[in-house]
């Protein structure tokens, strides 16, 4: 009896994973064109993320994935990155980059939950996209002729700051012969020298912090920096001192708008910095672009909702001196259109009047959904008006069957 269980346990123990790491990730991301994410999960199938929804993979030798599985993995991907292996390790999580040619290369995060490995793999299109591809505002094309200060995108993992921000700077780079710096961790976007000479710096490999990296571009004479996230209070100094000094600085932050995004730059510091911290931020910084990826009606995809905060004497003193009331932020972005700025909520009403997002969407991802229903008070009042017209001729047409065929004309007896 004994052995007839040790038999069955081995029989339904799942065999080890046999297909390359390569195969598996080729087999994925054949899924669709439009594949944002990768994720490994121990109990689970390979999924993929279409459109902001989970898909799972059915591939044929990996009908769940185990812990060994995800594990191989992980393995596969770090290869020889000392350093990526010890974070993992000591402080259970490592940011790695991975190109698999020609068909993409990968932002990856490795993470430990219970016990095991999971990964997450955003995908890095081959291609620098551009404005146009990104349906990006047309007014934006005005920060690649800045000269110097601070440009911030933000939003949410996966709102599209990376995308955007290879979209400038690749145009600086077809269109100027200046020295730029990059500083990523890790590194997304290729780039190749055009009119602009370019280096990109990957942290850990090529320097260890963002700080000591863009304290040492300060003397690498670039015109242009671009700094892959603003983590913390001495990176955001730097940054700040960068732009005084005569430097165009293009950074990230994790912030939902525009107005949220100075509430962190500026509770960063100590408070009894604060003061002279909103002074020096509100004369260096020149935009604020702040993105939310939309899921489009269609399902065809998703669409880049985009504020635009842009520095005028009164979005700077409300920076400067703080927000009152009847002195905002959102204020100033909502009544600044002719300077080319938008509010989110406005972008997310036009987008629902003409009909690229679900009314149920725009409203579950605007900043105001209560202020925003009220808004489209009367574009919900004419959308029951025409339904309520089709449904009356929709009854008139079925009405009227019955009589259509009592007034056929009988068909002529045959000869």
């Amino acid at each position: 009896m004994a052995s007839e269980n040790g038999a069955s346990t081995v029989a339904s123990a799942p065999a080890p994973l046999t297909i390359p790491t390569n195969s598996i990730i080729s087999a994925m991301l054949r899924t669709g064109k439009k594949v944002s994410d990768l994720i490994f999960s121990p109990g689970r199938a390979p999924q993929v993320e279409l459109n902001s929804v989970l898909v799972p993979v059915r591939i044929q030798q990996i009908p769940m994935l185990t812990a060994e599985d995800t594990a191989r993995i992980a393995a596969d991907l770090i290869g020889n990155n000392v350093h990526a292996a010890r974070k993992l390790r000591e402080e259970g999580s490592c940011d790695i980059s991975y190109s698999l040619p020609p068909l993409a290369r990968f932002r990856v995060n490795v993470f430990t939950q219970r016990g095991s490995c999971a990964i997450v793999m955003r995908v890095i299109p081959t291609g620098i996209p551009t404005f146009e591809e990104l349906s990006l505002p047309e007014q934006l094309k005005d920060l690649c002729e800045l000269k110097t200060g601070i440009v911030l995108v933000t939003g949410p993992a996966g709102s599209g700051k990376s995308s955007t921000l290879a979209a400038v700077l690749n145009k600086i780079n077809a269109d100027k012969s200046i020295h730029i710096v990059t500083i990523e961790d890790p590194i997304e976007f290729l780039y190749n020298h055009n009119k602009a000479t370019i280096h990109q710096r990957e942290l850990h490999s090529d320097c260890p912090t963002f700080a000591l990296a863009l304290r040492a571009a300060l003397r690498q004479a670039p015109k242009v920096i671009l700094v892959g996230e603003m983590r913390d209070k001495e990176t955001i100094e730097i940054a700040l001192e960068a732009a005084e000094t005569g430097h165009l600085v293009f950074s990230t932050l994790h912030t939902p708008d525009c107005a949220k995004t100075v509430e962190r730059i500026i509770g960063a510091f100590p408070l009894q910095e604060q003061h002279i911290i909103r002074l020096r931020f509100s004369k260096a910084v020149k935009y604020i672009i702040s993105q939310r990826l939309i899921p489009k009606k269609d399902g065809s995809g998703r669409m880049a909702a985009v504020e635009i905060l842009k520095s005028t004497m009164r979005t700077r003193e409300y920076m400067e001196k703080g927000e009152s009331e009847g002195k905002s932020l959102i204020d100033a972005i909502r009544d600044g259109e002719m300077d080319g700025m938008q509010y989110f909520d406005d972008v997310i009403e036009k987008f629902i009047r003409e009909d690229i997002v679900d009314y149920a969407t725009g409203l579950a991802y605007a900043t105001n959904p209560w202020n925003m229903n009220l808004s489209l008070a009367d574009w919900l009042e004419e959308g029951k008006v025409a339904a309520a017209k089709s449904a009356r001729s929709e009854r008139e047409t079925r009405a009227a069957e019955p009589a259509k065929k009592l007034a056929r004309p009988a068909a002529p007896a045959s000869g």
